[in-house]
């Protein structure tokens, strides 16, 4: 299971927000989530990339190529241990809390463009971190056949202590996520579809 004990609760999440949603219904349109979905997606594969070349670097410093192939045997040697955050200095380790900063405040910001209220950006900023993290994983077993397994460990963030988990946690939270937005959704009826019968009671609601 995922360490500290906390992190495991945010299977939760999904469910609660759906709970949530059903107060006050979400509202997208299919243009606005595929369009939410494609920068999550762009965004996950820009996240693996630097991830790839994180590792190229470290690998290279512990004795391995840089190529693909020997930054793919780096990433199983790394399945094999605990992974640490101290196998970078802590200067790095200070960019590298920065930078996963800098990652949830672009999807804060998006989920605030998308949607006038809570329910609406809480829903969109489920959706776009879920994507983003499926698209990232799926880039480093793309480039770099890692993960190997499910099972396999990885540390998911650094703030505001290390969280450590199997692969297979986060793509859960962040499926069963995607779900829930998908099923909350009630789509965007526009006025000229509308009958008169659905004007009249959505007057009087």
């Amino acid at each position: 299971m995922a360490h500290p004990w906390w992190v495991n609760l945010l299977v939760a999440v999904p469910f609660f927000s759906y709970v949530f949603w059903q107060r006050a219904s979400i509202s997208f349109t299919r243009t606005h989530l595929l369009a939410a979905a494609l920068f999550a997606a762009s965004f996950g594969v820009v996240e693996g990339t630097v991830v790839v070349y994180l590792r190229a670097v470290l690998g290279a410093a512990a004795g391995y190529s840089t190529s693909l192939s020997g930054v793919a045997q780096f990433s199983e040697s790394l399945s094999q241990v605990r992974l640490e955050p101290a196998a970078l200095p802590p200067s790095l380790l200070r960019v590298e809390v920065f930078r996963e900063a800098a990652t949830i405040f672009m999807l804060v910001s998006v989920a605030l463009l998308a949607a006038p209220n809570v329910q609406g950006r809480w829903a969109m900023f489920l959706w776009t971190f879920a994507i983003w993290d499926v698209t990232y994983y799926v880039t480093l077993w793309v480039t770099l056949g890692w993960p190997a397994s499910m099972t396999d460990t990885d540390v998911l963030f650094l703030i505001p202590v290390v969280w450590v988990s199997p692969v297979w946690f986060p793509l859960l939270v962040s499926t069963l996520s995607v779900g829930a937005v998908l099923i909350a959704r009630r789509p965007i009826v526009r006025p000229d579809s509308m009958t008169s019968e659905d004007r009249r009671l959505r007057i009087e609601t």
